[in-house]
């Protein structure tokens, strides 16, 4: 099974791997993201970023998991990788240069957790206008918070 094989051969570049509902899970750092993605796409024909998103767990320290969701039309399955960031220093790499779909996803995950992409230079919001303050979906974000208001552009 490729799993199998992506587990052997990419080992040192991940700290944890298991199954979950049938799909590979890998947990890697994020300095090790870029050299792991390379090599998924590259030699084992993940060619489409399916979506990343980002999970916060506010008593833990690092805060954030990044989840990618990666499909590989090659051997018709699908892989999650896991990243954790920091509140602080919520900073991971962009993946833009390998899947132009980055460019979008990775805008919405700033926005609704303030997670940086470095090397993703237009993370300008896209669901929530300019002036907005905060990101919606922290777990700390009030849910009553007054938003300053924005003159309506004609």
């Amino acid at each position: 099974m490729i799993y199998d094989k992506i587990t052997k051969d990419l080992k040192g570049l991940y700290e944890r791997s298991w199954e979950s509902f049938g799909m590979l899970v890998l947990e890697l750092p994020a300095e090790n993201v870029l050299a792991l993605v390379r090599r998924l796409k590259d030699d084992f024909g993940f060619d489409l970023l399916l979506d990343v998103t980002a999970v916060d767990y506010p008593g833990r320290q690092p805060r954030f998991d990044v989840v990618y969701h990666f499909y590989g039309s090659r051997h018709n399955q699908r892989l999650r990788l896991k990243v954790q960031a920091g509140e602080a220093q919520s900073r991971v790499p962009t993946l833009t240069h390998w899947y132009g779909s980055a460019r979008f996803i990775e805008r919405e995950v700033h926005e609704m957790y303030g997670i940086l992409f470095a090397g993703n230079n237009d993370l300008r919001p896209i669901l929530l206008y300019e002036g907005f303050e905060g990101h919606p979906l922290r777990k700390n974000y009030p849910i009553d918070k007054e938003q300053p208001l924005v003159a309506y552009r004609k």
